[in-house]
């Protein structure tokens, strides 16, 4: 086994960053293409959008399991592998016009991106400690912030330039170009293997999912996420089959609809120290009143203004809550944090999903009052659930008081 070089480990590093996002442009950068597909491959909007729920719910249940496995077998050959299976993936379905054929791509696809992108934060655990540790990631979610915002928007342009196959073919040879420079400039950096035992791992997770203050977090998560999923899966058949606009307008929507969930998340950084319960109920509350306007005024106002206006605040408000709550649900385990890290992207992975892709068809949205109602449906959730995640939380704050 081929271990990194001391010589090599800047470049490396740098790669890994870059690795990062890659998961965040396999999700985004097909969205404006979604009415072209659906055009070409003969099918329904659902049908088209329904890649897109393989793809996640697949990268969600890989999470959940993978961190154990490069634990056990180390980084370097696994990612080396799933970055030849996703380039090959990619080009299948660039090359294959079949919609069970992508479906069956995107599954692999999410796969063979959780392998990546969990084995490149192990990466930076392998190699670095303390505040050097610290400093990268903090860079993680920023970083993967900007797949979100530049995917649709690069994704909008080829699509309009060279129809919707244009961006597998850009996945299949990003890739291959990042499988090119790891080969020469990466390696092993796993120094201790761990034994793969499942049931040790399993009692693991059953502890996790029992404490109910935790999973009513993963699903407020996952509602806050759907909330997003359910306009990128939308709004391009919003925007370009109903108000008339081409794909780049729906890659301008995404980024400013990105911009907003960042927007929130950097937010939420200023007000850490604020009371969680205070801020969140803000924060939510907010949330309901924008969409009641949303559904209210769209007989007066329903264009690409108010569409992506109402969306923005929208995200806003989600991404300061995401941040939020994805902040004490990776807290609660400090003991097995790469558990509760896999657990909660995995779940909130798994669960918005099917919940985005549930909504949508539920609501059949293909206007600004159909999407306001499939919005409300889910912050109606967030809400029910948040009062009973900080009633779990303050019987467990009061708790650790009596004990201590």
């Amino acid at each position: 086994m081929r271990n990194l070089q001391e010589n090599h480990k800047g470049f490396s590093t740098l790669l890994a960053l870059s690795l990062i996002p890659l998961s965040g442009f396999a999700t985004d950068i097909y969205l404006p293409s979604l009415p072209a597909m659906a055009k070409d491959l003969h099918v329904s909007a659902g049908a088209v959008q329904l890649s897109l729920v393989f793809f996640m719910f697949s990268l969600g249940v890989s999470q959940i399991f993978i961190g154990s496995i490069l634990d056990s077998f180390g980084r370097f050959k696994i990612n080396i592998a799933s970055l030849a299976v996703f380039s090959i993936a990619s080009f299948v379905i660039a090359l294959v016009p079949d919609i069970y054929v992508i479906y069956a791509m995107r599954i692999i696809q999410g796969i063979a991106i959780a392998f990546i992108v969990i084995a490149k934060r192990a990466y930076f655990v392998d190699l670095y400690s303390g505040e050097k540790l610290k400093s990268y990631i903090s860079l993680f979610s920023i970083i993967w912030a900007c797949a979100p915002i530049m995917a649709p928007f690069l994704g909008g342009y080829l699509e309009h330039s060279f129809g919707w196959r244009s961006n597998f073919y850009f996945l299949g040879g990003l890739s291959l170009i990042f499988l090119a420079l790891e080969l020469v400039y990466s390696g092993e950096t796993l120094k201790f293997s761990h034994p793969f035992k499942l049931k040790s791992i399993a009692q693991t997770y059953s502890g996790m999912l029992k404490s109910h203050d935790f999973t009513f977090g993963v699903l407020i998560l996952a509602m806050c996420y759907s909330v997003v999923l359910v306009y990128s899966l939308s709004s391009p058949f919003i925007i370009e089959r109903v108000l008339g606009y081409s794909a780049i307008t729906t890659g301008y929507s995404s980024l400013l609809s990105g911009l907003g969930v960042m927007a929130g998340g950097i937010i939420s950084k200023s007000l850490i120290h604020k009371p969680l319960a205070k801020k969140v109920t803000i924060a939510v509350s907010t949330q309901v009143v924008l969409v009641v306007l949303m559904i209210a005024t769209s007989s007066i106002a329903s264009n690409i203004y108010t569409l992506v206006g109402y969306t923005l605040a929208l995200n806003i408000c989600g991404g300061f809550i995401y941040n939020n709550i994805y902040s004490y649900c990776l807290s609660r385990f400090s003991k097995n944090a790469g558990v509760a890290s896999g657990l909660t992207g995995g779940g909130t992975y798994m669960l918005s999903s099917l919940f985005s892709y549930g909504f949508v068809n539920l609501y059949a949205v293909k206007s600004q009052l159909l999407l306001g109602f499939a919005n409300i449906s889910l912050i109606a959730i967030v809400v029910i659930v948040f009062m009973l995640f900080n009633k779990q939380r303050v019987q467990n704050l009061a708790t650790v008081t009596v004990k201590s």
